[in-house]
């Protein structure tokens, strides 16, 4: 069975479940994490000058599961890779650290019959989600003025991915 659809997910209304100790894991709220599909957080190139700044920034307060943030990531990344090999520094600014739980259920003829459920049920924990409030940034991307034009059709592409509506904000750099 394939993973649900993001609509079920999306919204923050639900209580974020996110404890767990590495140091006392019998004290934790969640006994086992479900691994994790975004490895890579910084890409490209940091020792070189930069001009301007982009961010991708979500308009509303969004949940996104880690496998969504990791294909935006790719889809963006594989095309600057493509245009302007190694002329930017690509960051993933979010971390999913939200622990999606889900009761699951049997479905088809006579389910019915075989399970009824049970009204706010916990589940077991299945996924990874980043909890982004409105205003904050989920990708930056640093460039110089010579490669601009490539930045937004990259954004662009990691937005058709995720789940959300998103602007793209420009601000000049700031080495830090």
């Amino acid at each position: 069975m394939g993973i649900r659809p993001a609509h079920t997910m999306r919204t923050l209304d639900k209580t974020p479940w996110s404890r767990y100790s590495k140091k006392k894991p019998r004290k934790s709220f969640v006994k086992s994490l479900p691994h994790l599909s975004l490895l890579v957080y910084e890409m490209g190139n940091m020792k070189q000058p930069f001009d301007f700044t982009y961010d991708l920034v979500a308009d509303y307060d969004v949940q996104l599961r880690d496998n969504a943030l990791e294909s935006g990531r790719q889809a963006a990344n594989k095309y600057l890779e493509k245009v302007i090999l190694n002329q930017f520094f690509f960051k993933v600014r979010v971390f999913p650290h939200n622990v999606i739980r889900e009761n699951k259920m049997i479905a088809g003829a006579g389910a019915d019959r075989l399970q009824k459920g049970m009204r706010q049920a916990f589940g077991r924990s299945t996924d990874r989600a980043a909890r982004i409030r409105a205003g904050q940034p989920v990708f930056t991307i640093n460039v110089a003025k010579a490669n601009v034009a490539f930045i937004k059709e990259a954004l662009k592409r990691a937005t058709k991915k995720m789940s959300g509506s998103y602007t793209i904000r420009v601000t000049p750099y700031v080495k830090k």
